[in-house]
């Protein structure tokens, strides 16, 4: 049998993409691929199981060149030697009560229930695509959630809704938060933290994988890793041991937690995110969970939207790619632009990267979140007009807004369909409460606070 994502010939396929970005020379790997390619139009594909395997193993051999690995380091003291980091360890005064410091964390986590529910039934299209289903039933510019109401037939049978809860996820059927991995990883790194403390390592995290997480609720780098870690390839090589997703978008999805545990606490919010990715994720797909960590830890206390992705940036190897694509939003003047404008620039800089990769969505999250200027209704409809892996943008972008304004200001709109509830296969996670989440949440937080010895996280081997 044939899995998704753990298909060696699928693998191979996107190992070649992967292993190029990275520098490597792929040319004979190519040649091979090709063979099989011509072989899989009259054989199936379980037959090259074996010969793809051999192929995927070679090219995951070859080294990295090494300035790539020089201006892109994994291990966390290595990547501090390539920061300018504050003596202090970098922590803000949260001036926030106990309650205040609540609203901004349900405020995340219902804004990001909310975004991810708006991209939800049409992740994956083309932005393209997404104007064009919106223009059949006039409902473009977006400016709710999706609806099949007036929608033309040929359209629905031309772009269907995503296959996993896209129905349920139309304006007409919303029951809740229906069960989306934007929303299982965030509770189960609440559950990492609960169960282990803040000193969790990345083993423990990855038990916590097989106890609670389904495999089939998994997808690209982590149902790898996850097979991985049952045959007991520890982290960190649990995320490289041929895995050729190791630098798409599963890691920065995760990033929410780690940010709403550590108000005004960049650095700490970072190191644990880097935990986490490490166990799915290197370099570019690791540096995306630690900026949007950092940035929603920021937000507690900062509220200029420049400002949090500089603190954010602060964070990363500033000559490494993933700098350089925020970078690249940062230099235009996305607020003064229109957003079909800005969308374009990022198509001409990032479009040829696939719609599940961390660079394009980071990019666009980032262009929808400055573009929007604090709105929330403005920054999530901006993130999922933009197409690629909508569901994940809307999240990330409607976590940060939800934490800058609180839950308090968030329109009801967007808020009052999701009736405080969320599904998921989770292990004692399946029709939670956001605030009780919230609740959990903010007692983590404050036991973190009081605890400084925990702000300094050594870089060793023993995460």
């Amino acid at each position: 049998m044939i899995i998704r994502y753990l298909d060696y010939v699928e693998r191979l396929e996107f190992e070649l993409i992967q292993s190029k970005d990275e520098g490597v020379d792929v040319s004979e790997a190519e040649a091979l691929f090709k063979i099989i390619q011509e072989k899989l139009k009259t054989q199936p594909s379980e037959s090259l199981q074996e010969v793809a395997l051999q192929a995927l193993q070679s090219l995951s051999s070859k080294l990295i060149p090494p300035d790539l690995n020089q201006q892109e380091p994994n291990d966390i003291s290595e990547i501090h030697k390539l920061l300018i980091l504050d003596p202090s360890g970098g922590r803000m005064s949260l001036e926030m009560d106990e309650q205040a410091q609540y609203d901004a964390i349900l405020g995340g986590w219902l804004g990001r229930a909310g975004g991810c529910l708006l991209g939800k039934p049409i992740e994956r299209y083309h932005r393209t695509i997404i104007r064009e289903m919106l223009e059949s039933n006039e409902a473009w510019p977006l400016d709710n959630y999706f609806t099949q109401v007036g929608m033309p037939e040929d359209i629905l049978e031309k772009y269907p809704w995503k296959r996993r809860w896209g129905f349920e996820s139309l304006r007409e059927n919303i029951q809740c938060m229906p069960e989306d991995d934007d929303l299982n990883f965030t509770m189960l790194s609440l559950l990492v933290l609960e169960t282990y403390g803040p000193n969790f390592s990345s083993a423990e995290l990855g038990t916590t994988w097989l106890n609670k997480l389904p495999v089939f609720e998994v997808f690209t780098a982590e149902r790898i890793a996850y097979q991985n870690l049952l045959n007991g390839i520890s982290p960190p090589e649990s995320g490289t041991t041929l895995n050729p997703f190791r630098e798409w978008i599963g890691a920065q999805i995760r990033a929410d937690l780690w940010g709403y545990v550590c108000p005004g606490d960049p650095r700490k919010a970072a190191e644990l995110a880097w935990r986490d990715g490490r166990v799915t994720h290197v370099r570019t797909g690791v540096y995306g969970e630690m900026f949007f960590a950092a940035v929603i830890a920021a937000a507690f206390v900062v509220k200029d939207l420049r400002r949090l992705m500089e603190i954010g940036l602060e964070q990363i190897p500033p000559k490494s790619r993933f700098a350089a694509a925020i970078n690249f939003v940062l230099e235009l003047p996305v607020e003064e632009m229109e957003w079909e404008d800005v969308a374009d620039r990022l198509y001409a800089q990032f479009g040829h990267y696939h719609w599940v990769h961390t660079l394009n969505n980071a990019a666009l999250t980032v262009a929808a979140l400055l573009h929007g200027q604090g709105d929330y209704e403005k920054t999530i409809t901006n993130a999922v007009m933009g197409g690629w892996d909508t569901d994940c943008n809307g999240a990330t972008s409607g976590s940060i807004i939800g934490v800058l304004t609180g839950a308090k200001a968030l329109p009801a709109k967007w808020i009052d369909p999701l009736k405080n509830q969320v599904r998921s296969s989770l292990g004692g996670f399946d029709n939670s409460k956001f605030t009780d989440l919230a609740q959990r949440t903010l007692a983590m937080s404050i036991g973190m606070q009081a605890d400084q010895d925990s702000s300094v996280i050594a870089g060793s081997d023993d995460f």
